[in-house]
C-alpha cells in the first residue's frame, strides 16, 4: 500500500489525486480520521435503542510487511505497524513516505481511515454490517481518540445500499445522538453524507461497508482479518479507483 506514496498525488491509499495517493515507488499508504464522531458527536441527542455492533475479537496489534497495488496497477512494498489504543488501533505505514490512520474492528473486518504524514487529525472511520432488512449496524472511531462509538441506521428510502437513513448512535461518553444519512453511488464506491456536516467515501464488500471520513485528505482501507495477517482494498476521496494490500504479520 505504500510505494511511492507521495503526499500529493500519491498518498498511500489514496492515489488521490485520485485516491489519497498511489504508493508508487513501490510503496504507498493510507490513513484518516473522520467524522463518525461527527456522526457521533453531532446531531441531536436521542435515546437509542440500537442493538450493539458485533463484538470485536481479534487483537491485530503488531508489525507487518506489506505488498500492494496502487490504483494504477503499479506495485509497492513496505512496513506497517498496528498499535492498540483502547477501543481503536493506530495504523502507521512506511513505504517511502509515512501514512497514519485509525482503525476499528467490526467482526472479521477492520476498517481504517488514513492521511499522509504522521498526523491523521480530522480523519475518522466507520464500519457497518448490512442487515437482512437493509439497516446498518456499525462502529466508528477518530484519529487521536482511544474510544469507539456505535451507530445504527434504518433506511427510510432507496434500494440496495443507496438511499436515506435515520441514524441512532452512541458516543464514547455514553451520550446518544440522532443523525440523517444519505448514501449515494460514487463509481465503484459509495459516498456517505451525515446531517452533522460530515461526509466520507467507502467500499461495500458483501454485507460490510467501510467508510473513511474527513474529506479529500483522508483515505480508507477495508481489511479482512486472516490467520496470518490482513488483506484489504483501499481508496480515497474523489476517485472510484482502488488498490489492494496484503499485510503479513512478522
Amino acid at each position: 500500500m505504500r510505494s511511492q506514496r507521495r503526499a500529493q498525488a500519491v498518498t498511500f491509499i489514496l492515489f488521490i489525486v485520485a485516491v489519497i495517493g498511489c504508493k508508487s515507488s513501490g510503496n504507498s499508504n493510507t490513513s484518516s480520521q473522520s467524522s463518525q464522531s461527527t456522526s457521533s458527536n453531532t446531531g441531536s441527542s436521542a435515546s437509542s435503542s440500537n442493538k450493539p455492533a458485533p463484538a470485536t475479537h481479534a487483537n491485530i496489534a503488531g508489525k507487518y510487511t506489506i505488498v500492494g497495488t496502487n490504483p494504477n496497477n503499479t506495485m509497492y512494498r513496505g512496513a506497517l505497524e498496528v498499535i492498540e489504543h483502547g477501543d481503536v488501533y493506530q495504523f502507521r505505514w512506511n513505504a517511502g513516505n509515512q501514512y497514519d490512520g485509525v482503525g476499528v474492528v467490526n467482526g472479521d473486518v477492520v476498517a481504517v481511515a488514513f492521511a499522509n504524514g504522521p498526523n491523521g487529525t480530522g480523519c475518522g472511520v466507520v464500519d457497518y454490517n448490512i442487515q437482512v432488512d437493509g439497516s446498518l449496524v456499525g462502529r466508528w472511531g477518530f484519529w487521536g481518540k482511544d474510544e469507539a462509538g456505535t451507530e445504527n441506521a434504518t433506511r427510510t428510502s432507496g434500494t440496495g445500499l443507496e438511499g436515506e437513513y435515520d441514524g441512532l448512535g452512541k458516543n464514547p461518553n455514553g451520550t446518544n445522538y440522532k443523525v440523517k444519512i444519505t448514501v449515494e453511488p460514487a463509481g465503484n464506491l459509495y459516498r456517505f453524507v451525515w446531517s452533522n456536516n460530515t461526509d466520507g467515501v467507502g467500499i461495500k464488500q458483501g454485507d460490510n461497508v467501510a467508510v473513511g471520513i474527513g474529506g479529500a485528505r483522508c483515505g480508507f482501507v477495508a481489511y479482512e482479518i486472516k490467520s496470518d495477517g490482513l488483506e484489504g482494498i483501499w481508496g480515497g476521496y474523489g476517485s472510484d479507483r482502488t488498490g489492494t494490500e496484503k499485510a503479513t504479520r512478522q
